[in-house]
């Protein structure tokens, strides 16, 4: 549920199929994302699930779209 969410949002911001997304998707490779791109997904994904700010160092550490999900699937658990 939060991977589909998660993907077609990515793929609603980057104008993409959403089918074309997978788990390992980079932002930066694949998808060719810049730092405001990445920091428009960070917000609009804290509003969407309710999270606290995510910090710069653990948006350093999600480079693919399984990063954010695994991020948000352990942020929500807390």
């Amino acid at each position: 549920m939060i991977y589909e969410k998660i993907r077609d949002l990515v793929a609603k911001q980057f104008v993409v199929e959403p089918e074309t997304l997978s788990r390992e998707t980079s932002f930066t490779d694949d998808l060719n994302a810049d730092s405001l791109d990445v920091v428009e997904l960070s917000m609009t994904i804290e509003e969407m699930f309710d999270l606290g700010e995510i910090s710069e160092d653990e948006l350093k550490n999600i480079s693919t779209i399984g990063d954010l999900v695994d991020y948000v699937e352990k942020a929500s658990a807390n």
